[in-house]
């Protein structure tokens, strides 16, 4: 049997979809669905102090990004007791896992002399593109079709069901509150699908800070509060900054009570089968009567 370590928190969702589950012996630190990886050996750990507000977590990202340097670091000894015959991570962010150099240094000192397996989807296709390759990265191609195919039908209905729409509202996907992030990569391209137009974050480029005129210029009429990496309890800490801005009360999200907090760490932030749970969420809080938010995913918690 094959002995994969998932150095991605998306990847361990992929392996696990695929029905690898008994493969993987090592995950991160990070990884947390399904809750049955919780209880594998950790192989990485961050640097960032866990008390560190929004503000000095993007401080260090920023200075860390400077250097060249990643926020988090291989425990190499857990590694080579693990001895993985496949180690997937990712290039697609040069802070928010190990570094690529690391991880192919120490792949190199292993005996097993494991496949490391590089993703960097950047769009929704390339997210699903992505489980075909760690299924044949994993000798199980012929999974692959099974865990897509379903995904690619649930995708299509909401873009079905958004086609009928008369209008489609602005809508803002905040990444990070202090500083103020727009998002990227896909979740401009999950708005879209959804039925709703984002005019701050590009499909298929990174997320960028924004300045808070930038926002109110928008005037979205949906915002969404999907933090890179933070739980809604996280996101949550984090509001009252927004809501001390100038003029947050006159935006058109607010007067209509169109404010949401979502679980960005579950969702949004990873690149896995999930993205399409995201996309179903977005699709019901731009047109609710026409999307209805499946049974299994949790309803976004108001913030006005």
């Amino acid at each position: 049997m094959i002995r994969i370590v998932s150095l991605l928190p998306s990847a361990t969702e992929i392996v696990c979809a695929l029905g690898l589950r008994n493969s993987l012996v090592g995950v991160t630190h990070e990884c947390d669905w399904p809750p049955s990886v919780r209880t594998l050996p950790h192989v990485t750990r961050s640097l960032i102090p866990a008390a560190a507000t929004s503000r000095q977590i993007d401080t260090l990202v920023r200075q860390r990004m400077e250097t060249g340097l990643a926020l988090y670091t291989l425990d190499e000894s857990v590694l080579a007791a693990l001895a993985p015959d496949l180690i997937i991570t990712q290039t697609l962010c040069d802070v928010c896992a190990v570094a690529e150099d690391e991880v192919r240094q120490a792949a190199a000192r292993l005996p097993t002399q494991p496949r490391v397996l590089h993703l960097e989807p950047v769009t929704l296709d390339q997210v699903l593109q992505s489980i075909q390759q760690v299924a044949e990265a994993a000798g199980v191609s012929s999974h692959a079709d099974a865990v897509v195919e379903p995904l690619r039908a649930r995708r299509d209905a909401v873009i079905r069901r958004a086609g009928d729409a008369t209008r489609r509202p602005r809508v803002a996907v905040l990444e990070w509150i202090d500083p103020l992030f727009c998002c990227g990569h896909w979740t401009p391209e999950l708005v879209e699908l959804a039925g709703g137009h984002e005019g701050l974050g590009i499909a298929g480029r990174p997320a960028r800070t924004i300045s808070w005129h930038e926002l109110r210029q928008w005037q979205p009429e949906v915002l969404l509060l999907a933090c890179c990496g933070y739980s809604v309890e996280q996101t949550l800490r984090d509001l009252p900054l927004l809501r001390s801005l100038p003029g947050w009360d006159e935006l058109p999200c607010v007067r209509s009570r169109r404010v949401w907090a979502v679980d960005g760490s579950a969702y949004f932030s990873r690149p896995g089968p999930r993205l399409i749970d995201s996309l179903e969420i977005l699709a019901h809080l731009i047109a609710p009567q026409r999307h209805e938010l499946p049974a299994h995913l949790p309803l976004p918690v108001s913030c006005t």
